[in-house]
Order: structure tokens, then C-alpha cells, then sequence
């Protein structure tokens, strides 16, 4: 009788954690990078920005905001949005419902696009724009395509006027 108590227990509390909180966790490191380097972050939500390269903890479930600002370098914002990980469907596949409450509720079961942030900045007093840029330094998109492409949800969390929506 003693054993069946105990592993009722242990399966109840298995069943109550998700299992992207325990693989993933709520907060994630986020690398912020430039070129060039040495350039001024701050971060929706936060009050201690850093300078690229650098690193910050950020929640899994929360849109940010990253402004950048170089001396010589049109300052540009980046919206990272939040989006919905593939844990979810391990929780749906593996019959956790609960699960899929408590990752969903506390945002494990989400990631940061883009990440890392790499960001060329365009120069002052020329056409160009800055751009986004993957883990190769290929060129991925233009940072206005990217924030066109964002805005909208993000600015359900952090509001239009954050988000330079109209």
C-alpha cells in the first residue's frame, strides 16, 4: 500500500511540471552583436542596457525591444517577438495537457526570433540600412523588413507606440 502511495505521488507531480520548464526553463541568454562592435543596448522592460558584444537573461514569453546606437551609425531597434516552440507538441504528443497549461502559462514552451542578434549598422550620411545577420554573417533581411514583418505581434504586448506602429 506504502509503494502505491508513492508512486501516485510521484506521477501527480510529474504530471503537474511541464516538460519545456524543465528542459528549457522561463529565461533564456540572449546575445546581442554588432558590426561593428562597441555599440550602446537597451532592452524593452530593463533598466541596465550593455554594449555589443553582450549578453542579457531575457523571459522566453515576453516581445522585446532592442534599440542600438553607435557613434558614426544610424541608431536602429530590433523587435524580437516570442514565438511558439516545438515543446509544445511534445507535451500535446506525450498526453500532457497539464504540461501544456504550465509551460504555456510560465512561457518555456516559447523561443526568441531572432537569436542571437546580429546586427551591421549602416553608417550616417549614406543610403544604407542596417541589416540582420545569421550565425554566418550571411545578410538575412533588412531590420525595417524584419520589424514590418514583427510589429504587429509584438505590439499586442508592448504597445504601438513601442513598436512604431501607427
Amino acid at each position: 500500500m506504502k509503494f502505491k502511495n508513492i508512486a501516485f505521488v510521484g506521477v501527480v507531480g510529474l504530471s503537474l511540471t511541464g516538460c519545456a520548464t524543465v528542459m528549457n526553463g522561463t529565461n533564456v541568454d540572449y546575445l546581442v552583436d554588432s558590426d561593428p562592435t562597441g555599440a550602446a543596448v537597451t532592452f524593452s522592460g530593463q533598466t541596465v542596457g550593455c554594449v555589443t558584444p553582450c549578453e542579457r537573461e531575457l523571459r522566453r514569453a515576453n516581445h522585446v525591444r532592442v534599440d542600438i546606437v553607435n557613434e558614426g551609425f544610424k541608431p536602429v531597434y530590433v523587435l524580437v517577438e516570442s514565438k511558439m516552440g516545438i515543446a509544445t507538441v511534445g507535451n500535446v504528443l506525450a498526453g500532457g495537457i497539464v504540461g501544456v497549461l504550465v509551460d504555456n502559462g510560465n512561457g518555456s514552451n516559447r523561443f526568441l526570433s531572432p537569436r542571437p542578434l546580429v546586427v551591421r549598422l549602416a553608417r550616417v550620411g549614406t543610403a544604407d540600412e542596417a541589416v540582420l545577420l545569421n550565425d554566418d554573417g550571411e545578410v538575412v533581411s533588412t531590420v525595417a523588413t524584419h520589424n514590418d514583418q514583427a510589429r504587429a505581434k509584438v505590439a499586442e504586448q508592448l504597445g504601438a507606440a513601442a513598436t512604431g506602429t501607427n
